[in-house]
């Protein structure tokens, strides 16, 4: 039995290798940050080449940040993201799947592509991702500290959202139930899956939003605020940690108890 409790190294996670999809911008910059300030080497995608460059470039004066522009909504580009990493890298510790994009519109007029645009990239490019890489998330994974698979759903995918986003809300339902069904599979192989269901956090996706219902939101809110960008970064650093390493499946809101309420 490990019996190794130095605090100091239990939320460590200097040294790992991480991938963070759609990290360029919104949550995935938030959590690509933090690893970086962490010590990880990050490596983040964008479907933007010059804005994934631009952001590595600025994080990498604080850290190890890499750019990998990929377009994840085709399997075209799930592919050439993986062949990317793998001619840098042998081992991968840490994926966090957060790529994605919304739609809204009111079902009488909701379109067929408002359905495959937001599932393919919210969830098949997901899974396909996922399963591509595991031999290199097999390579960095131990018993004591397992490899990490970090999903990003929503708490849209918890409970009604009060904006007309059917296939947005169902697909994130959906990455909910793939982690729990992941976490199964993939633990024996030291791999753990979880998720964060952020509620909201400033980002381009929610831009619109926030400028139209933040009082809204914010009085929904137990906490009385939308998150920060040191919420996002603290769960996700946590869950990468070996502090994290007997949680497996888990659907974390990081909403300030938002979930919770049956209003807005």
């Amino acid at each position: 039995m490990n019996e190794n409790h130095d605090v100091s190294s239990l939320f460590s996670i200097h040294g790992k290798v991480a991938l963070v999809t759609g990290g360029s911008r919104g949550i995935g910059l938030m959590i690509a940050r933090g690893y970086v300030e962490a010590g990880a080497t990050v490596y983040i995608t964008s479907r933007t080449a010059e804005v994934c460059e631009a952001v590595a470039g600025e994080l990498s004066a604080v850290g190890r940040c890499i750019s990998l522009p990929s377009d994840l909504s085709t399997m075209a580009g799930v592919e050439h993201l993986v062949r990317e990493i793998s001619d840098r890298e042998e081992r991968l510790h840490i994926l966090v799947n957060n790529a994605g994009a919304a739609w809204g519109e009111p079902i009488e007029t909701f379109p067929e592509k408002g359905f495959d645009k937001i599932t393919d990239l919210n969830l098949k490019s997901l899974f396909f991702l996922t399963r591509d890489l595991l031999p290199m998330l097999e390579k960095a994974a131990t018993a004591e500290d397992p490899a990490r698979v970090i999903n990003i759903g929503s708490i849209d995918g918890l409970r009604v959202p009060i904006v007309p986003n059917f296939s947005y809300a169902a697909a994130k339902a959906a990455v909910h139930q793939l982690t729990r069904m992941l976490a199964v599979h993939l633990g024996g192989r030291n791999i753990t899956v979880n998720a964060v269901a952020p509620g909201f956090f400033p980002s381009k996706m929610t831009r619109h939003l926030l400028e139209n219902y933040r009082e809204t939101f914010e009085k929904a809110c137990p906490l009385g605020r939308i998150g920060e960008p040191a919420d996002m970064a603290g769960i996700a650093v946590f869950l990468a940690s070996r502090a994290a390493s007997y949680i497996n499946g888990a659907i974390i809101p990081v909403d300030g108890g938002h979930s919770l309420k049956t209003e807005a």
